[in-house]
């Protein structure tokens, strides 16, 4: 059997768990940045982090195209090279305006950036241990999400200073980006001819329906990834505790992604996105039905188990409904989708904030992620087992 933990295919993972190390050291505290910094309202708060998730949403469907057409090492190194940079861009913000146009366009390196470096980790794969390995490579994301916020959440507490985390994330990122330089790529075949820019080459028509799904549940980890510091300070009282949530979190995700491999290689996919959906409207539910520690950390556990089980289900049904030449385009299609959502999340979450409260944005996100559950219930799944192409 080939060898799966090769050097370059450690070297990947490495560079991506510093990547999102390096992206979530701020999710959880740049609301509290902007509300103590600049004085921003709810819904400007909303409005400012939500264009990071739009341009990396405009961003994505393109890199693909990029990362097949041009040499994979050079579109990697540029798009690491600009993700690094941006963060010291914060820095540099002294005004609201200044700092939303740096995180508006920091979304777009990071939109490529993921989109080249999983590229690249499925080419450093052995071909027969490549399924294995793309889970693996997931758990990494998974990793960085269940320490960098704590660690982040701790350094706030310590020091209150923010400046302090833009450098810790700055150098982190340069370090996965010295990482990623030694990675060796064998060349790409210069006679193969790039395709034709269309719709079908960044948007998987015919999976359309699991890409609106995919929104609802897109919003609402937006909203509660994004607003769960400030309101834990504001509404519950509980400063220390979004590190050890998106710790928890993190945990579940791990674990159901472990111990939901043996039903993803069975085929039961309709099975274990339903599973996760499910968990994690109750997960959603919980969260805002019961303001406490119980309901905190609870909800972080059963949301990380549900959307460990629904994510790779999903993204497994989008490529099965794909034709062999249309696999990445299913990938990006459903990343879309989840960005989307994300950013509607994160826009209309401050909105409704502000408008109403919080507790108000918290039910409207269980009411959505209900709403998709139904959808997926009455039409989404026959949808699925329609127009799964056999090949």
């Amino acid at each position: 059997m080939e060898r799966l933990w090769n050097s370059n295919y450690c070297k990947v993972m490495i560079a991506n768990f510093s990547l999102f190390t390096a992206f979530y050291l701020l999710t959880p505290l740049l609301p509290l940045y902007l509300h103590e910094t600049f004085e921003a309202t709810k819904d400007i708060i909303g409005l400012v982090l939500s264009g990071y998730t739009i341009t990396a949403l405009l961003f994505r469907p393109f890199s693909g195209y990029f990362v097949d057409s041009f040499p994979r090492k050079t579109v990697l190194m540029v798009c690491f090279t600009a993700f690094a940079i941006f963060f010291a861009g914060y820095l540099a913000a002294s005004t609201l305006l200044l700092f939303t146009i740096v995180r508006t366009l920091h979304g777009g390196p990071f939109g490529a950036l993921t989109v080249a470096n999983s590229t690249v980790a499925i080419d450093v794969l052995p071909s027969s241990r490549r399924n294995e390995g793309i889970g693996y490579y997931g758990l990494s994301n998974n990793l960085a999400m269940a320490i960098a916020p704590s660690f982040a959440i701790f350094i706030y507490a310590q020091t209150h200073n923010f400046h302090l985390l833009f450098w810790l994330a700055l150098i982190v990122a340069t370090f996965g980006l010295i990482i990623d330089s030694t990675v060796k790529l064998n060349h790409q075949p210069s006679n193969v001819k790039p395709r034709k820019l269309s719709l079908d080459r960044f948007f998987l028509k015919r999976g359309w329906l699991l890409g609106v799904n995919m929104v609802f549940f897109g919003f609402c980890f937006g909203v509660l990834s994004n607003y769960l510091a400030i309101y834990g300070k504001q509404v519950m009282g509980i400063t220390g505790g979004t590190g050890t949530w998106f710790m928890l979190c993190s945990i579940g995700l791990i674990l159901s992604r472990l111990q939901g491999g043996k039903a993803l290689r069975q085929g039961r996919l309709t099975h274990n996105a339903a599973e996760g959906m499910v968990i994690s409207l109750v997960g959603y539910t919980l969260f805002i039905a019961c303001p406490n520690y119980i309901g905190y950390y609870g909800s972080a556990m059963l949301i990380g188990l549900g959307n460990g089980h629904m994510w790779p289900a999903f993204q497994n049904m989008m490529i099965c409904m794909a034709h062999h030449n249309e696999r990445g385009t299913a990938n990006s299609t459903i990343l879309i989708s989840w960005d989307v959502g994300m950013g509607l999340g994160i826009l209309l979450g401050g909105i409704i904030a502000e408008d109403f409260s919080y507790a108000t944005a918290f039910w409207t996100v269980a009411f959505v992620n209900l709403a998709g559950v139904i959808l997926y219930f009455t039409r989404s799944q026959r949808f699925f087992l329609e127009h799964q192409i056999e090949e």
